[in-house]
């Protein structure tokens, strides 16, 4: 009984043998094809479970399939493509038919796109295998061209069936939520909605149209609901990385319930970390439709001084990094912000935590801070509370931000927080006084390393441009700080060729 059981099935599986399994494989042959395993993966259907994951497993399989089927088109491999099409119309109708099992009745409009998805594939099934008959390299042309098109029409009408069935399964869990009074059933529900979020932009859209964020904004409105807050913010911030998502939690106010959220100090820490990830989201510059965002600026003074005391108060760094993004992204909404921000003493607040490895320990966490004091700069009056808070010595130390491990977005991180800090030090060295600090904690030396050294820098290209142009602005307070040989590569020739200079220089390893 001390042994494991599977150790002892490996071990009675080797005396045991099933003659017809064993001639089956015999007789099986084994593809020389470079995809053939690819094809045993995709064989495999979706286990027994809801509709909603027999819809994604299937969907997933057959997306594939049809993307790997037009790639076998394009290279004129037909054996592959019949076989492949062949399989196609084997997954497209144990899809209907599994989720016609576990559904319930289907509409008169579902099932009209299910015929015509059906009849698309038993025709590309039949055009390939005439294709395997022809050896005119013409006619093969123009039936090429058939096959394509008619791929095409079936990928289209299965993306329509694949949106109608999600659409109706969001639809009843939307419903579920809308009408439950539990709490165990509300969990679960909004649950399984978080996890559609994770499949992608489309399932949000649907999501969003079918009154997601109404439903999730009345969970988040009821006292009785108090625990299920963050579950509900997390899953609202996910649906709105879409312009649908954002347009519907204006409708419904969402903006007034965020900063009800932020401002109440009953709520949990948690809570009020996952309401500033919604507020993050839904004023990212990178999301052009969330500049519209009129509700906002009602309530942005609440939520900048709730966010600013949440990353005062934050006990961890994950809990910081969500209310200093959200900040960072507010400070690019409205200039206010930034005036708002000074008011608050947030450049004190912001550098105190940066010596706090508890609440700031990572390249993505500098990245909101520096973002934060790069927008702030450009306010006279922050120059002194800079230098009054030794504010350019930590400045000069995000100058030298290097990435613990060596993954893509780490290094991206360390190379926009790099950029930014040399644009706050161009910035604030407006100030004579904050250009003479700067001189004297050595920045000017730092700054023509990230320009002559690559490696430094990352070869990044956006870091070389900002560190020129803070060494200009120093070099007009203090030439004598520069060789002669930097001053006449770096600082007097025109930006653009000291830029080209620089990029192309050569390390040497001598």
């Amino acid at each position: 009984m001390q042994v494991d059981s599977v150790q002892r099935w490996m071990e009675d599986l080797k005396l045991m043998t099933e003659c017809e399994c064993m001639c089956v494989l015999q007789a099986k042959p084994i593809s020389l094809e470079e995809d053939a395993q690819g094809d045993l993966i995709l064989a495999g259907g979706p286990g027994p479970g809801d509709p909603l994951q027999l819809l994604l497993k299937r969907g997933w399989v057959i997306s594939t399939e049809l993307r790997r089927i037009g790639q076998k088109l394009a290279q004129d491999r037909w054996a592959r493509v019949h076989s492949m099409s062949v399989r196609l119309t084997c997954h497209a109708r144990s899809m209907v038919s599994e989720y016609s099992a576990v559904s319930r009745s289907s509409s008169q409009e579902m099932g009209q796109v299910e015929k015509l998805l059906m009849e698309k594939c038993s025709e590309l099934s039949a055009v390939t295998e005439r294709c395997l008959q022809v050896e005119n390299e013409h006619v093969l042309k123009s039936m090429k061209a058939c096959v394509s098109e008619t791929l095409s029409t079936l990928g289209q009408h299965f993306g329509q069936l694949l949106e109608l069935a999600l659409t109706r399964e969001v639809q009843a869990l939307v419903r579920k939520i809308d009408a439950s009074d539990n709490i165990y059933t509300t969990e679960s529900t909004t649950g399984n909605l978080f996890s559609l979020t994770q499949e992608g932009a489309p399932l949000c859209r649907i999501i969003a149209k079918e009154g997601g964020v109404v439903a999730l904004f009345k969970v988040c409105r009821q006292d009785s609901f108090r625990c299920l807050y963050p579950q509900a913010l997390r899953t609202l911030a996910s649906i709105c990385c879409v312009e649908e998502g954002v347009h519907q939690l204006e409708k419904v106010d969402g903006v007034l319930c965020l900063a009800d959220i932020l401002t109440d100090d009953s709520h949990s820490e948690a809570t009020r970390a996952e309401a500033a990830a919604v507020v993050a989201q839904v004023t990212s510059p990178h999301l052009p439709f969330t500049q519209h965002l009129s509700s906002f600026l009602e309530s942005m003074e609440e939520i900048v001084t709730a966010l600013l005391k949440l990353c005062q108060e934050a006990s961890s760094g994950e809990v910081f990094l969500l209310a200093s993004a959200a900040l960072a992204n507010i400070t690019f909404f409205d200039t206010m912000a930034c005036e708002m921000l000074l008011q608050l003493n947030a450049i004190r607040v912001l550098l105190e935590a940066c010596s706090d490895k508890q609440r700031v320990d990572t390249p993505y966490t500098r990245d909101q801070i520096v973002t934060i004091l790069a927008n702030m700069s450009v306010l006279e009056q922050c120059a002194s509370d800079i230098i009054q808070e030794n504010g350019v010595q930590l400045i000069m130390g995000m100058l030298s931000e290097k990435p613990r491990s060596g993954t893509p977005a780490e290094v991206a991180a360390c190379e926009r927080v790099q950029q930014k800090a040399a644009v706050t030090l161009a910035r604030l060295s407006r100030d004579p006084d904050v250009a003479q600090e700067a001189v004297r904690l050595s920045c000017m030396s730092r700054l023509i390393e990230l320009c002559r050294s690559p490696s430094e820098r990352n070869s990044s290209d956006a870091v070389l441009v900002a560190c020129l142009a803070a060494l200009r602005r120093l070099a007009g307070v203090c030439p004598e700080g520069l060789q002669d040989s930097d001053f006449q590569q770096l600082v007097q020739p025109r930006l653009v060729d000291s830029f080209l200079l620089c990029s192309n220089m050569e390390e040497s390893f001598v």
